[in-house]
């Protein structure tokens, strides 16, 4: 299948899937500029990271896994459904061994449902294995922060969801990044974030690193 079949695919199942999900174009101009650069992509051996804000402000990606071929495609604000519609432009061109998708923080923050968000995952999968059968998938969890913390049963309930969706499904993996980021009181390890107590800083990627690396 080519990719503008694929888009068309993708752009179908977020239609039928996504109700109440924002019009991905929003994000057209950043995916493009996404896009402009993948004549210098290395394919070999790819390990790609893509989603929200999270993942695209993670700059120092390629230092914080020496000696790995690793690709940044993350687009600010992004929810689950736009991670679908984009798919065969951010993940399926470059055929990556591994992708970790970040993508349920602002989906929670809009207020969809885990039930909607799980249900634009699993067309996520499906989008992914027809045409990368042996590629590795795995979903980040969202991250608790200051600036969401009244939503905190809200993202305890789908990420607890989302581990048990991956548990099913072949070569689909549940990456925890809520709890190594809580003291043993359950709450927020302190000095993990920027200023809008919503983005990290260093401190807080140097978590997520240790926690991925084990995926690698």
């Amino acid at each position: 299948m080519n990719y503008r079949k694929l888009l068309v695919v993708a752009g179908f199942v977020w239609f039928s899937v996504g109700v109440g999900a924002q019009d991905p174009l929003r994000f057209e101009k950043e995916v493009s500029d996404l896009i402009a650069t993948d004549a210098t992509v290395n394919s070999k051996q790819l390990i790609l990271f893509t989603g929200s804000s999270s993942i695209r402000l993670w700059h120092n990606l390629a230092e914080s896994f020496p000696g790995k071929n690793v690709l940044n495609r993350g687009f600010g604000g992004s929810e689950m459904s736009d991670m679908l519609y984009y798919t065969p432009q951010l993940i399926l061109k470059h055929k990556p061994n591994i992708v970790f998708i970040y993508e349920g923080d602002n989906d929670i923050a809009a207020g969809r449902s885990t039930e909607q968000i799980l249900a634009n995952a699993d067309s996520l999968v499906k989008s992914i294995r027809a045409a990368l059968p042996k590629t590795k998938i795995v979903f980040i969890s969202p991250k608790p922060s200051g600036a969401r913390w009244h939503l905190k049963a809200q993202y305890e309930d789908f990420n607890s969801k989302l581990a048990q969706f991956t548990k099913s499904r072949k070569r689909v993996y549940f990456a925890d990044v809520w709890l190594p980021m809580l003291d043993a009181t359950g709450n927020l390890l302190p000095g993990l974030f920027l200023e809008d107590n919503l983005h990290m800083n260093e401190k807080g990627y140097v978590i997520w690193t240790k926690v991925l690396n084990q995926f690698l």
